[in-house]
């Protein structure tokens, strides 16, 4: 049995309570691991096209207030 299978079938295991609780974790954690992805992509430049982009089409008048 691989370690995925074991934690699939220890989440299936949970209460309601704890499922709820996992979720919360799980939420705050993968929100973490993005953040701190998004932080390295920022940092490389690897997003510095996309903002470029998003300038132009907004000097261009192709953007919109939200």
């Amino acid at each position: 049995m691989s370690r995925i299978d074991d934690i699939e079938r220890q989440i299936q295991d949970l209460s309601t309570e704890e499922l709820a609780s996992f979720r919360r974790w799980f939420a705050e954690f993968d929100a973490r691991l993005w953040d701190r992805q998004f932080e390295a992509d920022a940092s490389s430049g690897k997003l510095d096209a996309l903002g470029a982009r998003a300038r132009e089409e907004h000097a261009s008048g192709k953007s919109t207030k939200l």
